[in-house]
């Protein structure tokens, strides 16, 4: 796995959105969530702050997407249709990165990831740990 850097090189699968981003805690911060937006792209995000994503190049490019309160805002490529970050719900002052736009990263390189509870979102008193996702390669899967 490619040591995060700070920033870190970011894009979209086609390379029409190039980025950088300054993580909040490296890959620590991983992690899936279960509300039926989330469920559907089925993504693993890491955290950093409103501050910490400098679009490169393709910002023409780049798509929103909201519902419900309108408070999340779903970014994604217009091209290629790839998640980059969104604006979180629980935190608008926080992005979620899609950990697979990380250049070097790939979201098998972790082994654990939270599920945070959507369901019950924070801002609606609810929130938490729903579970968890493991991932062991197996034997015979190349490497």
């Amino acid at each position: 796995m490619t040591e995060i850097r700070s920033p870190h090189p970011a894009r979209c699968h086609c390379g029409t959105v190039r980025f950088e981003v300054a993580l909040t805690d490296g890959l620590a911060t991983a992690r899936r969530c279960d509300c039926s937006f989330c469920t559907m792209r089925g993504a693993v995000a890491v955290s950093a702050p409103k501050d910490g994503i400098t679009i490169l190049e393709g910002k023409e490019s780049l798509r929103l997407y909201t519902f419900n309160t309108g408070v999340a805002r779903h970014w994604f490529c217009g091209t290629c249709g790839i998640y980059t970050h969104h604006r979180r719900r629980s935190n608008p002052d926080e992005y979620g990165v899609n950990v697979a736009c990380l250049e070097g990263i790939s979201p098998f390189d972790l082994t654990q990831v939270d599920v945070m509870d959507g369901i019950d979102h924070p801002s609606d008193g609810g929130g938490g740990i729903a579970g968890r996702l493991l991932y062991e390669r197996s034997s015979n899967a190349k490497a």
